[in-house]
Order: C-alpha cells, then structure tokens, then sequence
C-alpha cells in the first residue's frame, strides 16, 4: 500500500474537487501574480479567487519551494 501524500500535496485532491481546476492552474497562476511573498499571495488567493486559507497556504507554500529549488 502506498504511503499517503503529506506536506501541502497532501491537499491537492482536495483543492482539485473543490475548485474544480487542476493544481497546474494554480500554480500558473500563483508564478503569474506580481506578488511574491508567501502571505500576499495567500491573502490574494483567499481574496480574489475564494480559496480557504489552509487551501491557498498549501498551494503557495508548495509552489514556492517548487521554484526555490530550481
């Protein structure tokens, strides 16, 4: 049995139901904005495009590390 997805991946099934986008979506999207600290970027996903906080958090944290990496 496959061990479950922790960290922020963990809530991207989640974030896909509920949305109805596909996390490549939101990740294009938060690498769009102008913004780029982590809290900005929450408070405009949780504002402009009505994601929960936890949800918003879990994209914007996973995606900045994504591009830190690089």
């Amino acid at each position: 049995m496959a061990e479950p997805v922790k960290g922020p991946a963990g809530y991207f099934p989640s974030i896909e139901r509920k949305y109805g986008r596909p996390i490549a979506e939101w990740k294009d999207l938060i690498r769009s904005s102008p913004l780029t600290r982590h809290m900005e970027l929450v408070t405009w996903l949780t504002t402009e495009h009505g994601l929960g906080h936890g949800h918003a958090n879990a994209l914007v944290a996973h995606t900045l590390a994504e591009d830190s990496a690089e």
